[in-house]
């Protein structure tokens, strides 16, 4: 039987930021938290809330500059290192000192940090089409089809992008389930469709500011972006035990950023979908619920 969601669950911070949340179970199950990416909010994640709340305290937030949580109006806010703290306050908040993480683009980026900075914190990381920064950061350097797919992140990074995203009800928010090369989304219903916009009228400036306050975008003459960072790869290594889902015909981000993953990680399993897309948990969350149910039992 699916579990209960409960909605409207806010949780006051130690820095200062208040999140929104959703959750199914109960508290003192073990506690697997749930991080959306852009366009999104909680409700990526209802699919997995239903499923996972039998077993798990399970907890999907809106981050920071999303839907009913808190949206700082300075760009600095939108760090990544600021995000990874709301996160770790986010589990303390909860009652615990640990948990799995389960994260999807913007998610799945500011999960990788807190893996790499914080790993005690986890039990297992589950990243869902969301690449290694390092990696990402020399494809986006380096790739020539990386810097053309990443395009939109200079645009979306451009003064007033929430002004046009916000146009025409939300023409261009909806092409971005509807468009980049792919067919109709059959999941983004019209039910659906309202329950996002309804997010976007919260605000749409907080969403952007990830792509504004983030070095790792294509390289232009104003901004040279990742050409100016000097990383050493040792530093970007993960201890936790890790396993990553990929829709193959991702059009942003390809699956050529899987490749060399295996060196920054020594317990990685990759799932590659070869018939999905960047939205695969909203496609095909019976796979996606089931491949977690796989990752979640391996000891």
């Amino acid at each position: 039987m699916a579990a209960a969601i409960r909605d409207n669950q806010f949780a006051a911070l130690d820095n200062g930021t208040r999140l929104h949340y959703a959750s199914a179970g109960q508290p003192g199950q073990p506690l697997i938290l749930f991080v959306h990416g852009f366009p999104e909010f909680w409700g990526e994640w209802e699919a997995q809330l239903h499923e996972f709340g039998s077993t798990h305290f399970a907890v999907a937030p809106d981050l920071r500059g999303f839907n009913l949580s808190d949206m700082p109006p300075d760009l600095s806010s939108y760090k990544a290192r600021h995000i990874v703290d709301d996160l770790r306050l986010l589990i303390g908040h909860l009652g615990y000192e640990q948990c799995i993480l389960v994260a999807h683009d913007w998610g799945g980026a500011i999960a990788w940090n807190l893996a790499i900075a914080l790993p005690q914190l986890l039990h297992k990381l589950i990243i869902i089409n969301s690449p290694h920064p390092y990696l990402f950061m020399q494809a986006l350097a380096t790739d020539a089809h990386q810097k053309a797919s990443s395009d939109y992140m200079n645009w979306l990074r451009a003064e007033g992008s929430e002004a046009a995203l916000e146009k025409n009800d939300f023409a261009l928010l909806d092409g971005f389930f509807n468009g980049m090369g792919q067919p109709p989304a059959l999941w983004f219903t019209d039910a659906v469709r309202e329950r996002y916009h309804a997010c976007w009228r919260h605000g749409l400036r907080g969403g952007v500011n990830y792509y504004r306050a983030s070095p790792l975008h294509p390289p232009t003459p104003d901004h040279p972006g990742p050409l100016k960072l000097t990383l050493d790869p040792a530093a970007f290594r993960v201890s936790v035990s890790t396993r990553v889902i990929w829709g193959e015909t991702d059009f942003a981000l390809p699956k050529t950023l899987l490749d060399g993953l295996d060196q920054f990680i020594a317990d990685l399993q990759i799932e590659r979908v070869a018939d999905a897309s960047h939205w695969i948990v909203h496609e095909q969350p019976v796979l996606v619920n089931r491949l977690l149910r796989q990752f979640v039992a391996e000891r």
